[in-house]
């Protein structure tokens, strides 16, 4: 691969990043991603919480999350007391519904930051399925298939803070984007830094600019200049 190209590969790596980006900033703690990536047949949802979403547009895929119990309870609980629930009113067991739904709507998150970016960085535009999570039994594996041209799937492994363990698949078409000589990716920018940076420039301006109005002076100059004006318009 050259520096203007971006495979498969490289769009599972922006994915990975989203993964833990969202998770470690909603559920205040440290998610990370294995820094190998395993070469699969086919993706698979398995025990206990599987969740999975399907895209389409500038290039079709899935993407799967399998949690184990562990991980999802503790992604799950520490993201709601973030959020300022109170611990006893936490759900215990990852089969509640107010564990999938969490969850299901942590999916969710993931993939709006990734589509944002490959929107920005590749300029394609893909969409997303809302995502399905379903609750899997030990016995249990289900097969997921889509209809993709050549595709190309992986597994990558993250851990939670506490060591817990759970998995992404991804599938997607064999695919590359090459980058013409004279594209360049748009710098991406915070609006609430931008709005904050501008508040505190503007209160500054605020604090140290004369209170010109105040000034007997200033008001004696202004009045002045009024009364000139009104002369020579002959009023």
């Amino acid at each position: 691969m050259t520096p203007n190209t971006v495979n498969n590969d490289d769009i599972l790596l922006k994915l990975c990043h989203s993964v833990s980006h969202v998770l470690s900033s909603t559920s205040a703690s440290q998610i990370s991603h294995a820094g190998m990536v395993q070469s699969i047949s086919r993706t698979r949802l398995k025990p206990d919480l599987g969740c999975f979403s399907i895209f389409d547009g500038g290039f079709s895929g899935l993407v799967v999350i399998n949690f184990s119990a562990d991980a999802a309870i503790e992604i799950y609980r520490r993201y709601m007391i973030n959020m300022g629930m109170p611990e006893s009113e936490l759900a215990f067991s990852h089969t509640s519904d107010d564990v999938g739904n969490v969850m299901g709507e942590l999916m969710n998150q993931i993939l709006g930051d990734f589509i944002g970016k490959i929107s920005t960085e590749l300029q394609t535009s893909i969409s997303q399925s809302q995502p399905k999570m379903l609750t899997i039994n030990k016995e249990l594996t289900i097969s997921v298939d889509t209809n993709l041209d050549d595709a190309v799937a992986r597994r990558v492994s993250f851990k939670t803070e506490n060591n817990h363990i759970f998995y992404l698949e991804f599938a997607m078409d064999k695919t590359e984007f090459i980058r013409s000589a004279d594209f360049e990716v748009d710098e991406e920018f915070d609006l609430d830094s931008l709005i904050e940076t501008h508040g505190k420039q503007t209160s500054k301006k605020s604090e140290t600019k004369p209170d010109m109005l105040g000034d007997p002076n200033v008001k004696g100059l202004v009045a002045d200049d009024a009364d000139d004006l009104l002369s020579e318009l002959g009023l």
